[in-house]
């Protein structure tokens, strides 16, 4: 009986201690430091190499432009907030003012619901622009995502996106969508 109760409450501290642990809400990113957070993946759904090439693509844009570019990946969220209530917490967190603000770009992805969200500052809107941002989020983005949850590619194409249009050239589009055609076979 003692060892089917320690089980028991070995599981019940499991599932009740740890299911709030990975759940991610704005104090649980790590510290902002302008000068070298530029991609943020607690979901551990970006590479490595991939996380190195964006912060290397956002750090020297920046430099070129002043525009700056970040991105964030969570696994989860907390109990009640939705992605746009998170992006809008960490860019008024990491963004203070309508100053600091204003040549920021934010894309926030939770791998769980695979949702995602995009703020921008005002000078960067004006250079966005709210279709290419929904673009962006919807058929960038998500296109990637639903042709099997490929975070990666999402996360360099959008950045490709976003560094263009900041750059005032024009929008290099999303991906081409390709259509899969099921064809029904006839064997048994």
């Amino acid at each position: 009986i003692k060892s089917a109760l320690s089980n028991l409450l070995a599981v019940v501290l499991v599932f009740c201690v740890a299911a709030p642990a990975i759940a991610t809400g704005l104090f649980d990113l790590p510290d902002f430091d302008a000068n070298k957070v530029w991609v943020v993946d607690t979901a551990d759904a970006i590479s490595n190499a991939n996380q190195s090439k964006l912060t290397k693509t956002f750090k020297d844009f920046a430099d070129q432009t002043g525009q700056e570019i970040r991105m964030v990946a969570v696994r989860r969220l907390d109990y009640g907030e939705t992605i746009d209530s998170l992006a809008a917490e960490i860019f008024a967190d990491w963004y203070p003012d309508s100053q600091a603000q204003a040549n920021q770009t934010l894309l926030v992805l939770d791998t769980l619901t695979n949702n995602v969200a995009i703020r921008s500052g005002e000078a960067a809107q004006e250079l966005i622009g709210d279709d290419i941002a929904t673009s962006i989020v919807e058929d960038t983005v998500g296109y990637n995502i639903r042709k099997g949850n490929k975070y990666n590619q999402a996360f360099l194409e959008a950045g490709d996106r976003l560094v263009a249009v900041l750059a005032g050239q024009e929008d290099p589009g999303p991906p081409v969508i390709e259509d899969e055609i099921q064809i029904e076979g006839t064997f048994t």
